[in-house]
């Protein structure tokens, strides 16, 4: 850029970010037609829109549900003024509720996208099992009374791996043309008090998550065998595969892009874990 440039006269470029939120008070990420209905993306769309002084239209790399968080959901918007990413982390973060967070921003190629350039999501699924609920955690993790056996869970999560149709673990609503889904791995280990599915995929089905979730869960309290989980595929149906499970454990902690697109998006932990274990 020239000196005699200012950010303003830049013409329109493409920026990346890196969002972290609290999802518990807001109805999932996805814009709704009702203005009382609090979302991520509407959120972030008005602030990014005062930053910029025009409207703002945001991309995500995953849609996530209400209640369900993020460490490092990534977003893609189109600017035609770029302020610069100081601007885009610690003014639009002024601007935002205390429960979303930008903690980084890029320019990037006008190729990129959030959604379509990603090649794998990670989610961990973080169980607290514990007598008596704890309110620190208060919707931030799943909690459950009774101790599940965890060793037998991660058995159970190696039928997920490969591609597989995953009809079985999708929403009655899911909108997705294929239930087929690549799941790279897939792993359930303690840590503490925690015990944490760590699930990887090229992408994911609405509500897969937190199904597989529950099926888990039930086999963990000895309610069905490891080999349910294979069962449940084969059959490729919902009705079968038991209750979803709460919303309150799941965290979006990874998306995955090509090298060639530059963007530091190591995976992120809920701030409660240790790093060093997990």
């Amino acid at each position: 850029m020239s000196a005699s440039q200012s950010p303003s006269s830049i013409s329109s470029q493409r920026i990346a970010l890196a969002v972290e939120y609290d999802g518990s008070a807001f109805s999932g990420w996805q814009k709704q037609a009702s203005p009382e209905l609090p979302t991520i993306q509407g959120a972030l769309e008005h602030a990014l829109s005062q930053v910029a002084d025009s409207p703002i239209t945001t991309t995500c790399a995953g849609r996530t549900d209400a209640g369900v968080h993020a460490t490092c959901q990534v977003v893609h918007f189109d600017t035609p003024i770029d302020r610069g990413n100081k601007a885009w982390t610690m003014g639009v973060n002024s601007l935002l509720p205390e429960a979303i967070r930008v903690q980084w921003a890029q320019a990037v190629d006008d190729t990129f996208h959030a959604r379509f350039s990603a090649t794998a999501r990670q989610y961990y699924y973080v169980i607290y099992t514990s007598k008596i609920a704890s309110t620190v955690l208060r919707n931030k993790v799943t909690h459950s009374r009774q101790s599940l056996h965890v060793e037998i869970m991660h058995e159970a999560a190696q039928h997920l791996l490969g591609e597989q149709d995953f009809s079985s673990f999708r929403a009655a609503g899911c909108q997705s043309k294929s239930p087929n889904r690549f799941v790279a791995h897939a792993r359930l280990f303690e840590q503490g008090p925690f015990l944490i599915f760590d699930i990887k995929a090229n992408a994911f089905l609405q509500h897969m998550v937190r199904n597989i979730a529950g099926a888990l869960m039930a086999i963990g309290r000895g309610e069905q065998s490891s080999n349910w989980i294979r069962e449940l595929l084969e059959e490729k149906d919902r009705n079968l595969a038991g209750v979803t499970a709460p919303p309150d454990g799941l965290y979006l902690v990874a998306v995955d892009y090509p090298q060639e697109n530059g963007l530091a998006t190591d995976k992120r932990l809920p701030l409660f874990l240790d790093y060093k274990l997990a």
